[in-house]
């Protein structure tokens, strides 16, 4: 077995911005541990998996590289990062480096996107897709949505007996189905058969059209409109149902939400992240995450789904909840931080107050997912999480509401729903 981890490049993250000008976007911490690592920790645990490949176009940097060895110590097996040449596309890349995938002899091989949140039940899709005693057949991770939010997302027709594949559709313009595509899939080998078709034929398309400007590659392939909706109904490709957490990663905004539902997680999984209250430590509500090396004021109140990075320092009486505060940051005494994320080495003053509006799903809605919301809305900046960039300093006493403040950025007075440039 093997795995792959779709990391994506540099043109993309752009609604994560200004988050993602320090670190590529999979690097940036969720409950305290990078995005990617999740999905790795995942991978490194179904038994019988060789080799992690991390795919994108992202120029091999140090923040990367030194990432790739502490997860190769920490999880014991190997991982590697493959650079495309180009934005290939989630099937273009893996078709491109399909030799590297099958080194060794891979029977099957787990494809998962970075930017997705999930209780990641690979184990469980191999069993299902053994269960169906075929095993050349493609299997798809799929959830409930509603109604109106599928049309977001890749939607699937399954027979309710077999849960066979039988329509796909990316982002339809009506509604097609519940079932929603999670990004994250189980192929075999034969899958590249089908992926090559697409090649042969997107190269014949680029022959006809000899007027085409020569941007078009044929080896730009998406595995969702290209491939899923030809395979849909040729009893190749199946759909496992999870009703465990799943979530999409693409605003700043839906970090923190992210970071909810892996901080809930801990509790099962790794109790150990999770800070507990003790005399003389901060007051803590809920799940928090706190670095061994941030210094706390033990009257700080901490929680609901907060995240405390690296060498964070925070002063007496300050109140933070529903928050990541990235390493470096430093919160003075009593200031306010709800809903937002503060980034690396930025600081707050005494008394300040910073809000954001959470952007969470419907919480009475048990198919809710969170909507990608955009910035504007009738030209205006939709009200959402407050991100601090790198090195932003906010003096005391000030209010900051529903606002991006771009990177090294002093401000000098309060500020409500602008993006502050």
């Amino acid at each position: 077995l093997k795995a792959v981890i779709l990391i994506g490049g540099p043109q993309k993250g752009t609604r994560f911005r200004p988050l993602s000008f320090e670190v590529p976007k999979p690097l940036f911490p969720v409950a305290g541990v990078p995005m990617v690592q999740h999905h790795i920790e995942a991978c490194a645990k179904v038994p019988g998996m060789k080799e992690i490949l991390l795919m994108g176009f992202y120029q091999p940097n140090e923040a990367l590289s030194r990432f790739l060895v502490s997860a190769q110590q920490e999880f014991k097996i190997p991982i590697r990062y493959l650079q495309e040449y180009a934005a290939l596309g989630t099937g273009g890349g893996i078709y491109h480096f399909r030799d590297q995938i099958l080194s060794g002899g891979a029977e099957a091989f787990f494809v998962l996107n970075a930017d997705v949140c999930s209780e990641f039940p690979l184990q469980e899709m191999l069993e299902f897709q053994q269960q169906h005693g075929d095993a050349h057949g493609f299997v798809i991770l799929g959830t409930t949505a509603n109604r109106t939010q599928a049309l977001n997302y890749g939607c699937i027709v399954a027979n309710t007996d077999t849960q066979e594949v039988q329509h796909y559709v990316e982002k339809p313009s009506t509604f097609v189905s519940e079932i929603i595509n999670c990004g994250i899939y189980l192929f075999t080998p034969a899958i590249f058969q089908h992926i090559g078709e697409v090649f042969q034929r997107n190269q014949q398309e680029l022959v006809l059209e000899e007027n085409a400007n020569g941007w078009q590659r044929a080896e730009v392939i998406r595995l969702e409109q290209d491939v899923f909706t030809v395979l849909a109904g040729s009893g190749k490709l199946y759909v496992y149902k999870t009703d465990g957490f799943w979530s999409q990663i693409k605003s700043a905004g839906s970090a923190i939400y992210a970071s909810r539902l892996y901080l809930n997680q801990y509790s099962k999984s790794h109790p150990e992240r999770l800070a507990k209250n003790k005399p003389g430590s901060p007051i803590i509500r809920g799940n928090v995450y706190i670095h061994p090396t941030a210094s706390i004021d033990s009257t700080a109140v901490l929680g609901p789904n907060v995240s405390i990075g690296e060498g964070v320092t925070v002063g007496a009486g300050v109140r933070v909840r529903e928050s990541i505060v990235l390493h470096g940051a430093s919160l003075h005494d009593h200031t306010c931080v709800l809903n937002t994320i503060v980034g690396w080495d930025s600081t707050i003053g005494r008394w300040a107050r910073v809000e954001g509006t959470p952007s969470d799903p419907n919480p009475n809605d048990p198919y809710a997912k969170i909507d990608s919301e955009t910035l504007f809305r009738d030209g205006r900046l939709t009200p959402s999480i407050t991100i601090l960039g790198c090195s932003v300093t906010i003096p005391a006493e000030v209010v900051i509401l529903n606002s991006i403040v771009l990177p090294h950025k002093e401000l000098s007075r309060s500020y409500k729903n602008q993006i502050i440039l």
